[in-house]
């Protein structure tokens, strides 16, 4: 078991919140002092995961958050600069986190319009299946100190694909053959689910959706992925957060969507940046269990804003 130490990471993004959100309430993080500790497991043949915890001495078991990576199924790293930074700074408020790798299925195929459509589903499916033995590995773990009860699903991009048809696709026959897990939230920068109709009062939990309006390669709103015209090898109609949210509004569900209205694919990346609204969506919406359906305007600026002074 390999440990790792690193000191405090302040991080300055160049993308804010600008608005304000209706009915949220604003909350502090958790104030401790202490170091980050990092210590990297294996939980599935060559499959590992990046176990983060904080040191302050607090008694009570931490809330744990679950990220995985983008990159197209194809490429990307648990332990990336955003990865690693994100991971740090949410560690910092309080939480235990995991980063973990999972099968790159699409190494060598790239996940595009020539990508056959059952491939682009079977990567979907390879990608739950190894984020579901990651928790169970975990809670069998009694190393690892984390509240087995509250577990919130984080991904980019792919990763985000991953964590929302965990989350809601356990009904349809690709995914039915997964444990079942209990999650508390899920958090996706980027991402799309292949069929929001699954979504169902069984299924829903609070979500946080980070996304850009233009971007070209999974849609906001309903459209085929990486924008693939009919009849191509890889056309696969996608879900994106507006229709997502849309299906969590009519089951009486809490959620957040922060939108760019002329973001595109880079909010993948940026939102590692948002851990103050990570933060804010957990302590409120599944932590204090706020009821809160609300959508903020993201936009490009160069200073920081604090969100809780803006209005809408």
């Amino acid at each position: 078991m390999r440990l790792k130490r690193y000191l405090k990471i302040k991080m300055f993004g160049q993308k804010h919140i600008i608005g304000t959100i209706v009915c949220l309430i604003s909350l502090l993080g958790f104030s401790q002092s202490g170091e980050v500790d990092i210590v990297t497991l294996s939980y599935k043949d060559t499959l590992e995961l990046d176990f983060y915890s904080f040191q302050s001495g607090n008694k009570k078991a931490p809330p744990l958050l679950v990220l995985m990576h983008g990159g197209g199924f194809e490429s990307g790293n648990r332990d990336g600069k955003y990865e690693r930074d994100f991971c740090t700074s949410m560690a910092e408020k309080g939480y235990a986190v995991a980063s973990i790798s999972y099968r790159l299925t699409r190494k060598g195929d790239p996940f595009n319009c020539d990508c056959d459509t059952e491939k682009k589903i079977n990567s979907f499916v390879a990608a739950s299946e190894d984020l579901s033995e990651a928790l169970q590995f975990m809670k069998k773990e009694s190393d690892l100190v984390f509240d087995r009860d509250t577990i919130v699903l984080i991904g980019s991009s792919a990763g985000a694909e991953a964590v929302l048809h965990t989350a809601f696709m356990a009904s349809d026959y690709r995914f039915s053959h997964l444990p079942e897990i209990h999650i508390s939230g899920v958090i996706s920068f980027s991402g799309a689910v292949s069929n929001a109709a699954y979504i169902t009062n069984k299924n829903a939990v609070p979500s946080l959706f980070i996304h850009g309006k233009k971007d070209e390669l999974v849609p906001y709103a309903t459209a085929p992925h990486h924008y693939c015209e009919a009849g191509r090898t890889g056309y696969l109609m996608l879900d994106g957060p507006e229709t997502i949210t849309g299906n969590l509004k009519k089951q009486g569900t809490s959620f957040i969507l922060a939108f760019d209205p002329e973001g595109n694919h880079d909010w993948a990346d940026d939102a590692y940046l948002q851990t103050d609204l990570v933060n804010r969506f957990i302590q409120d919406l599944i932590l204090d269990k706020k009821f809160v359906q609300a959508y903020i305007r993201l936009e490009t600026n160069d200073q920081n804003i604090d969100t809780t002074n803006k209005q809408k």
